[in-house]
């Protein structure tokens, strides 16, 4: 799928969060400057309000989110060393009560959640391209835009 501009990806991250159900985690891979935040933003801002903050949790490592229907956690898993500390900061939890935005799930290790649609953006051009790989419950799902 082309994402040619900042609209696009946006538009890409609501249709997600519209597919998404609790127990579900959402797994945002690419290089820095990619646009896993600005996806992540709008569909954090798609479940809770369209003037929702929403920080990138670098820092933090996880925020969460209280949705009008669902809960959402958004991590970020840059700065992890071991793939146990995900879980060690709430990624259980998160899945148990809601859902989850995870990026850099490669710092995982393997331990990625079952119910999962992995997007793996990269550069092209002056735009982007998005991947999208369903895992378990997300199989033959449809997310459209």
């Amino acid at each position: 799928m082309i994402l040619a501009d900042e609209a696009a990806t946006a538009r890409l991250g609501a249709a997600i969060a519209r597919a998404l159900k609790a127990g579900e985690a959402i797994c945002l891979s690419g290089p820095l400057g990619a646009g896993k935040s600005t996806l992540a933003r709008a569909l954090i801002r798609a479940l809770t309000s369209p003037d929702e903050e929403v920080p990138s949790p670098t820092f933090t490592l996880v925020q969460f989110y209280e949705g009008r229907d669902l809960k959402i956690a958004h991590f970020d898993l840059y700065r992890l060393t071991d793939p146990d500390e995900a879980y060690e900061i709430g990624l259980d939890e998160a899945l148990d009560d809601g859902a989850a935005v995870i990026e850099w799930p490669e710092r995982l290790e393997g331990s990625l959640p079952a119910d999962r649609l992995d997007v793996e953006i990269s550069l092209e051009g002056s735009g982007r391209r998005a991947r999208l790989t369903p895992f378990g419950a997300w199989e033959g799902r449809p997310v459209e835009s």
